[in-house]
């Protein structure tokens, strides 16, 4: 076996190593802190931009814990990653696009035809 193809098997190996029954109990318990918090947020009764912004924050966080461990996509190839993360970040794009063009339409057509 050459050098550059035990490398690659030893990088392969690693890629698949799954974790220990410890990693996921500590993923448990952050994601138990992280829903406490997200609850606090009610709680406390934080209103407005701050309250929809930790409440989306909590939400990435719990989701990105999720996928990354529980469903093992830290243990994915390089490939694989890209395939799923660059679509999943390209619609909030495209998203913003459709608002800032909506909105642009909005307004020439109050300020136009009136209304």
């Amino acid at each position: 076996m050459t050098e550059h193809s035990q490398d690659q098997s030893q990088e392969h190996d690693q890629e698949h190593d799954h974790p220990s029954v410890a990693l996921y109990l500590k993923v448990w318990i952050l994601l138990f802190i992280i829903s406490a918090l997200s609850y606090m947020v009610d709680i406390i009764d934080f209103q407005g931009m701050l309250r929809w912004s930790l409440i989306i924050i909590f939400m990435i966080l719990k989701a990105g814990l999720i996928m990354a461990v529980f469903m093992h996509f830290s243990w994915e190839s390089k490939t694989l990653k890209v395939a799923l993360l660059v679509p999943t970040f390209a619609i909030p794009v495209f998203m913003l696009f459709m608002i800032i063009e909506a909105n642009y339409t909005f307004v020439n057509r109050m300020l136009h035809m009136g209304g």
